[in-house]
């Protein structure tokens, strides 16, 4: 696998890895797993296998069934993923702003969303770069030629106010993000930016595809997984309040919101990397 910030300098403003993955040999032993939320949009295309199947909840059996080529708007909570058959893969993370920059369209409209790179890009652009990708089965150059499509598409942004892009890179690293009843630090945001409290949180949702109040929760959600990642027995009640949470409950109501599963169970199932969450397979019909 090759995976890592972009190797062309012009794409890392707008994206945060790029990665390029040969099918695994061994399959999976979970059918689904749970994609927990990172406040980012992902473009990934599967070049074999089947494409890419979600499905609405638990007892969903048949799920919906997704181009090769898609761009997966930022969200707020957990989707659930087949991953019983395994297959190559090329994709991108994107940055706040880089929907605007690469396909003209507002992170908001992507919200929560699976939208193809055809409707995106115009016809044919899906199947022209899963040729251009499949033509090698080596990642480093199928990265390489991902990398060429993605600068290509690169467009001047207009409109993308750099104190809304302030305000989404303070959210990204504050110690202690917001609470849930606090709504002091979109005021100060808001007032800093000089805009409108409707026009800040608009453009904020242009750029990242969230609300502020609801970036920062991921955003805090994801540091609690760096944690554990890094916390084998962790004191919950520490944790808690490292984290920017009211108490242990705060925690646990807010991991089972974004993850779909107490935070000891997701120990307890030991995923190999911190979003992706392996659960059972498909109930019967």
């Amino acid at each position: 696998m090759s995976a890592g910030a972009p190797w062309r300098p012009q794409l890392r403003p707008w994206i945060e890895t790029v990665w390029a993955c040969a099918r695994p040999r061994a399959r999976p032993a979970h059918a689904r797993e749970h994609s927990l939320p990172s406040g980012a949009a992902h473009l990934a295309l599967r070049l074999d296998g089947p494409p890419l199947r979600t499905y609405a909840d638990a007892d969903d059996a048949r799920g919906r069934v997704h181009g090769p080529a898609v761009l997966a708007g930022a969200r707020a909570g957990y989707c659930i993923k087949d991953t019983s058959q395994p297959a190559a893969s090329v994709g991108a993370v994107l940055r706040p702003g880089a929907a605007l920059a690469l396909f003209g369209v507002s992170a908001a409209e992507l919200e929560g969303r699976y939208v193809g790179l055809d409707e995106l890009c115009g016809a044919g652009v899906a199947a022209e770069l899963y040729e251009r990708l499949a033509a090698t089965a080596d990642p480093m150059l199928r990265r390489r030629a991902f990398e060429a499509f993605l600068q290509a598409r690169l467009r001047p942004v207009r409109g993308l106010d750099p104190q809304i892009v302030r305000a989404v890179r303070q959210l990204e690293g504050v110690a202690a993000p917001l609470r849930e009843d606090d709504d002091g630090r979109v005021a100060a945001l808001v007032a800093a930016s000089g805009r409108s409290h409707r026009r800040f949180i608009a453009g904020f949702r242009d750029a990242a595809g969230l609300s502020p109040k609801r970036y920062a929760r991921v955003h805090r959600f994801k540091r609690l997984l760096g944690a554990l990642a890094a916390t084998p027995r962790p004191d919950w009640a520490q944790l808690a309040l490292d984290g920017g949470y009211f108490d242990q409950s705060h925690l646990i109501r807010e991991f089972r919101e974004f993850a779909g599963v107490s935070p000891r169970a997701y120990l307890a199932a030991a995923a190999a990397s911190p979003h992706h969450l392996p659960i059972g397979g498909p109930k019967p019909l």
